[in-house]
This record gives structure tokens, C-alpha cells and sequence, in this order.
């Protein structure tokens, strides 16, 4: 009986004990099995990249999870976008983002998360997941300080509470045009790269998707960034491209977003897809090619932002240090003083600022037909009236001690209704920072002159890159380029030379470009045989004949865009004998820039063939970009030194007066020419639009000396260079006090 007692209970106790012990060992082997999956923080991950494959094993490590779902996924999966560039781009109407998440071990898999719906973001759909409520950023992590940040991957749904915790990183495939989301990314090309740990002006870009804001390594993100504790998924890139300000108060993105639903869900789905396809950066866009050998050019410098500059600023005449534009309205049910350009843009009663000393310059423009003025009354400056609609007045002063001031309008009543801001002036200047891609070449980046030789072949390589740059402060523009910078680089030979030039077109260019040498005899002056497709290279060669200093420009139709965009530059032949030495050579060029939008908007500006052929430049500039050759490169020297100005115009339209403020040209070459004997005592020189000029004087006062077109209304519009001559004074020739701001 007792028997069959034990026998009844052994019944009821053992299959309880056997499961227990069945769901132990399945929870062990689950344990396991991911354990051998998962390979270790340091492990290198094998990335093949289209454009380099010898750079595979520099990429840095995968997420151990990204790597796991890699191999057991049934189909297969995308990795996180790779680098982007600093993009501020238009969105689709979201772009659609299905997860798959593969099963991590052989407990059943739970069902499909419900689809996750963000209005006008990205929509994301989560296929099965294996147990992993503990989903981290991966290794890679990617944020953007500059205000270019990406998505990241949607974390995994979390399992079962049976289950044990797991890392999966989700891979993403975003529904967008891949291939005109490329196109968008050479707007932020200049300041990212999608090679996993290369850094230009902004973060890498690589494997961005599923990654933590203000985390990728070796890169100084802002406060903002690192504290906004922002995961990149699909939808929160979205909203980012939208209006990088808005996601992430503060950050450096000078960048202002992507408008439209298509360049936001497109450029989404190329970050996409170049993150499956192994972080393989675009074409080589982004990178001119090295300098050619020899003396036949300078050396292409990278894209490179300057370092922080002190704000002190050399003394120039004709050049405001803090220039605003206010228009009268009616805002907000009152009358106001409404911000035109820059970052007053659209502002009513716009806070203006200066710091003690500057010159400030205020112009006014009549918006609605009432009398207005404006005055600045702690500042003793006061505007005329303007009546009539249209018309505008400007006043300049210099900014007294630091405080808090006042501006307003003066007519009676109008201050008390509403037409009032605020004038801060600070004791210190803040540094200065320059975030978007330089473009503009130094003018002291010209080979050494070549001195006494036989003639003999010298090889010229251009490369020719279509690139977002910056076209002022906070604004950029889409530059077409030759090496990377405009100018193109300074071509030196001498009279008898055969030039052997090799022209490669980038392979992600959108044109095909060309170069028309004027120092060539010839088709074409060489353009006839150098018409590139992208991702193509010829070759040709010419003779030097005649010695003297010569424009290069694209000629590809329409010849007047492919200028206007940068892609132009200077070659000197140089006589058997030489030049004269002199102490100091310098290389400025002046052009004209079309863009849609006014001159000081900021953002990516967009060209303007109507604008073009009307003739109807927003910018004119040296070297590519307002102030090119006053705050980022200026020119510099010392009392008792000769200086030597090689000069051209690119153009495409304009005639340069070109003109030193404050100085006589000892020598000019005329339009270029080197076998006439140089003009002497010289004020201002006309230089045709592909035309040039070279120019000596000797320095014999030290200051500032101020460069400019003397059709002096392009200064307005940023054409002014400087030259900075540091030396003791000279009473004999020039006895006097120079103000600051105002003098030379």
C-alpha cells in the first residue's frame, strides 16, 4: 500500500520536475548560443567599400548585433547609412523604413510589432524580433554636433520577460530614390565623409542609423548635440533634415534643413543603402585629386574648416565691421522694423549687436509708404527720412563703450507703436568659426617662379568636382570646380613648354566638363579635345608660345554656368628670362555668383540661369566666396617688401576696375602681357572678363590696404580683399592717426 502511495506521488512530482529541468536547459542554450554570436567590443569589422577596398580593414568595428543579424537573417539586410555630409535635405513625404530583426535564438519568435506610424516621418515596419529588450547603440555611434545628425535604427521590441536579454541592432531599408538621394548628399559631401572614422568639417556619417547623438569618436560635438540624448532612427533624421534648430536647439549646423519631403526620404535611403553596401563612400566627390608633379600646379588642399580665429581684424578703408538692413511693416498688428537677410532674416525689431569700436552700418528701406527714420540715440547717429515706399537711407557710426542700448524710429508715435529694438554692444569680440567647406584657394598657393631652363614637357592634372561650399557665413552654394577649389590651381610653365594635360572628370559629377587654355593655339583652346563625361579622363597637349599670363575656364555649353560656378583659373607662361624678383606673389581671381536668392540669405543657395543671363549677379567675390581674402586668407606683408599681384577675372559677365586702396602700382603689366615693357605709377587697372593683369608696387607704410573692384558698389555686395603690412611707421611719406575701422 505504501508502495502504491510513492508510486502515485512520484507520478505527480516528476513531470513538474522535468519541465522545470526542460526550461532550465532551453534558457542555457539560448544563453549560449548568443554568447558564441556576439564577438567582443574590439573585434575588426570586414567592410568592403566600392570606392576603396584597400581601406577595408581600417573600417572600425560593427555592432556585434548588426553582425549576428547579418548572418542569420533570411534575407538580406541593410546597415546603417554611412556617412553623410553636413545635409540639411528636403524631405518625401517620410521616407518607409522596414526593420527586420532576426530570430537570436530557438525560442519562438514573438509577433510582428504594429507598424509604427509618425506622420510626414519616416515609416517604420518591425518584423519579428528575437527576445532583446536591452537594444544599445552599437559601437558605431554617430551624431552630428555641426547640426548634421542622422537616424538611427529603431531599437528592438522588447521579448518575453522569460526570455533573457539580448543586444539585436535592427538593419534598416528605407523606400526612397537612392539614387537622387546621392545627389542631395553632395550637398553635405563638403562636410561629411561615409568613411567610418574620417571626420572633415562635420562627423563621419557612417553607419549613422541606430546610433546616439554626439558619440561618434575623435570629433568635437556641441553642448546641444551631446546632451540631447537623441537616437538617430529614421523618423528623428527626418524631423532633424527638416529643421536641424528646431530638433536640437543650439547646435553648430549652420545648415538650415531640407524643405521638401523628396530630398529628406531620398537622401534617408542613400545613407541606406551605402551603409548595406559596407560604408562605401560616393565617387570620389568630395576629394580632389593630388596636385600634379612639377610646377605645373599648386597643391590641392583638402576641404578643410579653419581653425578658430581670433576676431581681431586688420584695419580696412571702405568695409563696414557689422552691417544690417531693416525694412519698415506692419508684423504682429503694429508697426515694426523687420530683419532683411542673414540671421535677421524675417525678425521683427531684430536685436542688432557690434562689439566697441566696430563700424556698424544701418540701411533702412521704406516698406509700406509711411515716413520713417531710425536712430540710435546712445550712439549720437541718426538716419534722414524715407517717404515714399521703396526708398532707403543708410547711416554708419562707430559702436561706443559695451551696454544694453536701444534703436527705434523717431516720427512721432511710431516708437510707441512698436517700432523699438535692441543695440548690444559687447567689450570682446567672440571667436571666429568656420563650419562649411572652404572652397576658396589661399592667394599664396602658386608654385615658385622656375627661373632659367630649357624648355621641356611639363604634365598638368585637373580634376574637375562638383561640391557644396561656403559662399559666405552661413550660406553655401554648389560649386563646380577644378581641384577643389576656386580658383582652379595656378599653372606655372615657361615660354617653349609643351603642356601635357590630363583632365579627369569625378565620377559623381552631374556635367560634363572641360578646360579652355587662352594660352593654347588651337580648337578650342584645348576644350574641343576635353570635353569629359563623368568618371572619364582625356588628355591632350599645346606649346607655349607666347609668354604672359592667361586665363583657363570650362568651355562646356552653357560655357557662361560652368564659369559662374567656379571653373576657371590662371596658367603664367613665363618669358626665357623670367620675371624680375620680387619678395611676395599673390593669386586673386574675381567672379560673379547667380544664385535664386537674395545676396545674405543663408542656407544652400541655388543657381539662377535667369539671373545669368540678365546679368544680375546676388555676389561678386575674390576667390570664390565673400571674404575669402579679408576674414578667412588675408593677403600679408612688410614695410620695404615688393609685391607682386597676379590678377585675373574670371567673370563671366563683369570688368574689373582693379584697384589697392591706399597704394600705386609701380609696374603693371597690361591685359597680361610680358613682351611690352610694364606701365609705371599706375591708380587702377581695367581687367576684362577673361582677361588678367599682373601688378608690382613696394610697401612703405604699414596698415591695412584694401583690395577692391573700384566699381566699389560690388564691395557691398562681397568683393574686398586685404592686404595687411606690418612694418614702422613712415612719417615722411604718410604722417597721420589712422582710426581704427576707417583708415589704411
Amino acid at each position: 500500500m505504501a508502495a502504491s502511495s510513492d508510486r502515485s506521488k512520484l507520478r505527480n512530482w516528476l513531470p513538474g520536475t522535468l519541465g522545470v529541468v526542460v526550461l532550465f536547459g532551453l534558457a542555457g542554450y539560448a544563453g549560449l548560443s548568443q554568447g558564441r554570436n556576439e564577438p567582443t567590443p574590439t573585434e575588426p569589422a570586414s567592410v568592403a567599400t566600392a570606392a576603396k577596398p584597400e581601406q577595408a580593414k581600417q573600417e572600425q568595428a560593427k555592432p556585434a548585433a548588426a553582425q549576428t543579424a547579418a548572418k542569420a537573417a533570411p534575407t538580406e539586410t541593410k546597415a546603417a547609412p554611412t556617412e553623410t555630409k553636413a545635409a540639411p535635405t528636403e524631405t518625401k513625404a517620410a521616407p518607409k523604413v522596414a526593420a527586420s530583426q532576426p530570430a537570436a535564438s530557438p525560442a519562438p519568435a514573438p509577433k510582428a510589432a504594429p507598424q509604427a506610424a509618425a506622420p510626414a516621418a519616416p515609416k517604420v515596419a518591425a518584423a519579428p524580433a528575437a527576445p532583446a529588450p536591452d537594444a544599445k547603440a552599437p559601437a558605431h555611434n554617430m551624431g552630428h554636433n555641426m547640426g548634421h545628425s542622422m537616424a538611427q535604427a529603431p531599437a528592438a521590441p522588447s521579448a518575453p520577460a522569460a526570455a533573457p536579454a539580448a543586444k539585436v541592432a535592427a538593419t534598416t531599408t528605407v523606400d526612397g530614390d537612392a539614387a537622387h538621394g546621392r545627389q542631395v548628399f553632395k550637398k553635405c559631401q563638403a562636410c561629411h565623409s561615409m568613411q567610418p572614422g574620417k571626420n572633415l568639417l562635420g562627423p563621419s556619417l557612417a553607419g549613422i542609423v541606430g546610433t546616439k547623438a554626439g558619440e561618434v569618436p575623435n570629433y568635437s560635438f556641441s553642448n546641444a548635440m551631446k546632451q540631447s540624448g537623441i537616437t538617430w532612427t529614421p523618423e528623428k533624421l527626418d524631423a532633424y533634415l527638416k529643421d536641424p534648430q528646431k530638433v536640437v536647439p543650439g547646435n553648430k549646423m549652420p545648415f538650415p534643413g531640407l524643405k521638401t519631403d523628396s530630398d529628406r526620404t531620398d537622401v534617408i535611403a542613400f545613407l541606406a543603402a551605402s551603409a548595406e553596401g559596407g560604408g562605401a563612400a560616393p565617387a570620389a566627390a568630395a576629394t580632389p585629386a593630388p596636385a600634379p608633379a612639377g610646377n605645373a600646379a599648386a597643391p590641392v588642399p583638402a576641404a578643410r574648416a579653419p581653425a578658430a580665429q581670433a576676431a581681431a581684424r586688420p584695419v580696412m578703408t571702405y568695409l563696414s565691421d557689422a552691417k544690417y538692413t531693416l525694412r519698415s511693416g506692419i508684423a504682429e498688428g503694429r508697426m515694426v522694423f523687420l530683419g532683411v537677410g542673414g540671421t535677421i532674416d524675417g525678425k521683427v525689431n531684430p536685436i542688432l549687436t557690434a562689439v566697441e569700436g566696430q563700424v556698424v552700418q544701418v540701411t533702412l528701406i521704406n516698406g509700406e509708404g509711411t515716413e520713417h527714420d531710425i536712430v540710435f540715440p546712445d550712439q549720437d547717429a541718426r538716419s534722414p527720412r524715407v517717404v515714399s515706399k521703396g526708398a532707403s537711407t543708410s547711416i554708419v557710426f562707430r559702436a561706443g563703450k559695451a551696454g544694453d542700448f536701444l534703436y527705434f524710429c523717431d516720427v512721432p508715435g511710431h516708437r510707441l507703436a512698436g517700432m523699438e529694438g535692441q543695440f548690444l554692444v559687447t567689450a570682446t569680440p567672440s571667436a571666429q568659426v568656420t563650419v562649411e567647406a572652404d572652397i576658396s584657394r589661399l592667394p599664396t598657393d602658386l608654385p615658385p617662379p622656375i627661373g632659367k631652363r630649357d624648355p621641356k614637357t611639363v604634365r598638368l592634372d585637373l580634376l574637375t568636382v562638383e561640391m557644396e561650399g561656403r559662399l559666405a557665413e552661413g550660406t553655401t552654394f554648389g560649386y563646380w570646380t577644378f581641384n577643389g577649389k576656386v580658383p582652379g590651381p595656378f599653372v606655372r610653365v615657361r615660354v617653349g613648354d609643351t603642356v601635357d594635360v590630363h583632365l579627369k572628370n569625378a565620377a559623381d559629377s552631374n556635367m560634363i566638363h572641360s578646360v579652355d587654355f587662352h594660352a593654347a593655339t588651337g580648337p578650342g583652346g584645348g576644350a574641343a579635345a576635353l570635353q569629359v563625361d563623368p568618371g572619364k579622363e582625356k588628355s591632350m597637349s599645346f606649346k607655349a608660345l607666347k609668354p604672359g599670363l592667361y586665363v583657363y575656364h570650362c568651355a562646356t555649353p552653357m560655357v557662361a554656368e560652368h564659369i559662374a560656378n567656379g571653373m576657371y583659373g590662371l596658367i603664367l607662361v613665363e618669358p626665357e628670362e623670367g620675371l624680375p624678383p620680387v619678395d611676395h606673389e599673390f593669386y586673386l581671381m574675381q567672379g560673379e555668383i547667380y544664385t535664386d536668392a537674395a545676396f545674405g540669405q543663408h542656407g544652400s543657395q541655388e543657381f539662377s540661369v535667369e539671373k545669368l543671363l540678365a546679368e544680375k549677379p546676388e555676389y561678386f567675390v575674390f576667390n570664390g566666396s565673400v571674404g575669402a581674402l579679408t576674414k578667412l586668407h588675408p593677403l600679408h606683408a612688410k614695410v620695404g617688401e615688393t609685391v607682386r599681384l597676379y590678377f585675373g577675372v574670371g567673370g563671366p559677365n563683369f570688368t574689373s576696375s582693379f584697384h589697392v586702396i591706399g597704394e600705386i602700382f609701380d609696374k603693371v603689366y597690361n591685359l597680361g602681357g610680358t613682351i611690352s615693357p610694364p606701365l609705371e605709377g599706375i591708380q587702377t587697372v581695367s581687367v576684362p572678363p577673361g582677361g588678367a593683369v599682373i601688378t608690382e608696387f613696394k610697401l612703405d607704410v604699414p596698415g591695412g590696404y584694401t583690395i577692391v573692384d573700384h566699381a566699389l558698389s560690388r564691395a557691398e555686395r562681397g568683393l574686398a580683399g586685404v592686404l595687411v603690412v606690418e612694418g614702422e611707421p613712415n612719417p615722411d611719406i604718410f604722417n597721420g592717426v589712422v582710426e581704427p575701422g576707417m583708415g589704411h
